[in-house]
């Protein structure tokens, strides 16, 4: 048998993904239910336990594949980017209304009707997918209607399937969102995921993790002597973590030093980080 990352194939020795059987070993097989993301983040934990740590996370209209329920916890795979996890079960809702549109600004509310007065009934992070079913207007503000019957500023969506053009004016809206392990939202991110997000947007849908995306973005390259030849877009990686060029010369990471989504330059940067975990492991361009 091949040996698969379990972090991107459903399998465990009593139990797997149905789709991967006479390729891994299993007590038994299943097939996936469809689901979808019912709340505005959900965390995809290591165990079946509120303790257990977080390794990314999903947002509200995400799909995923449940291939088992127990105690309050679903494992499941994202379809987006094939992460496996654990899950809340009350994370979970059915696939009704398809969405159609997504999220496009770092983060939005959700209003119980169309009028920006109302109490907020919700919070969604970019990339979050909406079903639209109409469209209303309050004192020159309009509105998008859901299928919940719940409201949102309409320019804060677009339709899926347009997309944005740079991916590093995504990442750039960022700026200042706070650092969080595991996090792939808009109220808090880390480095890979704000790749992975800000990619997503521009309508490339990449691996989650650092080690995942060094092997498997774009094509890799050597910079000149003294880094350059660097260009906006460019990934630049460590050990554990990534940043994305801005320039020749300047970056923007999900910044564990910082404990925000900042801007630096590559080289104090490199002269920083180098200190603890070495120089850059590898650089990346799409």
């Amino acid at each position: 048998m091949t040996a698969r990352d379990p972090r991107l194939h459903a399998y465990r020795p009593d139990l797997a993904d149905a789709r991967l059987q006479g390729t891994v070993e299993a007590g038994r097989f299943v097939a996936g239910r469809p689901a979808r993301i019912g709340v505005a983040v959900a965390d995809v934990r290591k165990a079946a336990s509120s303790d257990a740590g977080v390794n990314t996370q999903f947002l509200y209209g995400d799909d995923v594949l449940v291939f088992e329920t127990e105690k309050g916890w679903s494992w499941v795979q994202g379809e987006r980017d094939g992460y496996v996890g654990y899950v809340a079960q009350d994370r979970l809702a059915g696939r009704d209304a398809p969405p159609t549109h997504v999220v496009r600004m770092p983060r939005t509310f959700l209003y119980p009707g169309p009028d920006l007065r109302f109490p907020v009934s919700g919070r969604l992070s970019m990339g979050s997918r909406v079903c639209v079913a109409g469209a209303a207007e309050t004192r020159g503000t309009r509105y998008a209607v859901l299928s919940s019957g719940e409201a949102v500023i309409a320019g804060h969506l677009r339709p899926l399937g347009e997309h944005a053009a740079d991916y590093v004016a995504v990442a750039e809206k960022f700026l200042e969102t706070p650092y969080l392990w595991g996090g792939a939202s808009g109220f808090g991110i880390d480095c890979s995921g704000l790749v992975q997000l800000a990619l997503h947007m521009a309508g490339s849908d990449v691996l989650r993790d650092t080690d995942m995306q060094a092997a498997s973005i774009g094509e890799p390259f050597e910079p000149g002597p003294g880094l350059a030849g660097l260009r906006r877009g460019d990934l630049v990686f460590w050990k554990g973590h990534v940043a994305i060029m801005t320039g020749d010369r300047d970056m923007i990471h999900a910044s564990g030093h910082t404990m925000t989504v900042a801007r630096e330059g590559l080289a104090e940067a490199v002269e920083r980080i180098g200190y603890l975990y070495g120089g850059p492991t590898g650089f990346r361009r799409l």
